[in-house]
C-alpha cells in the first residue's frame, strides 16, 4: 500500500475513519503524561499528527511542537487548528534520511503499526533520531493481547447464549483472516486493514533494538464499545487496551 496516497484519500474523512485515542482514553492516562512531561521552555515532536489531534495537548505544553506527518492532505486539514507555535513538515517516518531537529519530548500514537514489519522499526528508529540525548518519546500501538482477550470475550458471549464456537458466524473472527507467520508477528485485519499489534515483551526487545529504553509500558483502556456494537451490560473490566510506551534515548 502507497502510505501517502491511503492517507491523502481519507484526509477529509478522517474523524470518521480513524479511531480517536484522545476521546476514547477511559482513565486520561495520555493526559497525564502530557502533563508529566510538559515545560514550555522545551521542544516536541507530533510523529504522524494526522489531522492534529494531539496539538491541543501538545501546544500549551511546550515552547515548539513539530508536527510530522506522510500526508499533506491531513497536514493542511491540522494547520486549520491555528496553534502558532507548531510548524508541520511533510516526512515519510520510514525513510533513513529525514533530517529532524533534536526535540526534547517526542509522540508517535498508532503510527508504527504498519503490515511491513521493517517500516515499524524504521519508525521507531526514526522517533529515536529525532530526539535529544536523554529525550523521552511517548508511543501508542495496539496490543495483541487485548486483541486476544476482546476475541475471548465474544467467545463468552456466545456462550452465555448457548451458542458453540463451531457454530459462531465466520465473519465475526474475520480480523484473524491472515497466514499463520502473519498472524505470528501480530498482523491482524482491522476495517479490513492489515494493522500491526505488539505484544508486551516484543515491544521491550524492538525498543532496546533501537536505541531506547523502555521506562514505562502502561494500559490504555477503552470502552467496551470500541470493541462490539452495544456490548452486553456484564462486560466490564478489563477493559482493551493499547499499550502507552515511555521510552528514554540515552545516547
Amino acid at each position: 500500500m502507497n502510505q501517502e496516497v491511503h492517507w491523502n484519500n481519507i484526509a477529509t474523512s478522517y474523524d470518521d475513519e480513524i479511531f480517536d485515542v484522545f476521546k476514547s482514553d477511559k482513565k486520561k492516562v495520555l493526559a497525564k503524561y502530557f502533563k508529566k512531561h510538559a515545560n514550555r521552555r522545551k521542544d516536541a515532536t507530533d510523529f504522524g499528527c494526522g489531522t492534529g489531534k494531539a496539538l491541543p495537548f501538545l501546544s500549551p505544553g511546550f515552547k515548539h511542537v513539530l508536527a510530522l506527518d506522510i500526508s499533506q492532505e491531513c497536514i493542511v486539514i491540522a494547520k486549520e487548528r491555528n496553534f502558532n507555535n507548531v510548524t508541520f513538515k511533510r516526512a515519510d517516518l520510514t525513510r533513513q534520511s529525514v533530517k529532524l531537529p533534536p526535540a526534547h519530548f517526542g509522540l508517535c500514537v498508532n503510527v508504527a503499526i504498519l503490515p511491513e514489519l521493517a517500516q515499524n522499526r524504521a519508525i521507531i528508529k526514526t522517533v529515536k533520531r529525532g530526539l535529544r540525548k536523554n529525550g523521552t518519546a511517548i508511543f501508542v500501538v495496539p496490543s495483541m493481547e487485548s486483541m486476544l482477550f476482546a476475541s475471548w470475550q465474544l467467545l463468552e458471549w456466545y456462550r452465555r447464549e448457548k451458542v458453540s464456537p463451531e457454530h459462531i458466524p465466520g465473519d465475526e473472527l474475520n480480523y484473524f483472516d491472515r497466514n499463520k507467520t502473519d498472524l505470528i508477528q501480530g498482523i491482524i485485519n482491522i476495517n479490513g486493514v492489515p494493522t500491526k499489534h505488539y505484544t508486551a515483551p516484543e515491544i521491550h526487545v524492538l525498543f532496546e533494538e533501537a536505541g531506547l529504553t523502555v521506562t514505562a509500558l502502561k494500559k490504555l483502556e477503552y470502552d467496551w464499545n470500541t470493541e462490539f456494537d452495544s456490548p452486553p451490560s456484564w462486560l466490564k473490566a478489563p477493559y482493551p487496551w493499547d499499550w502507552l510506551i515511555e521510552c528514554k534515548s540515552v545516547n
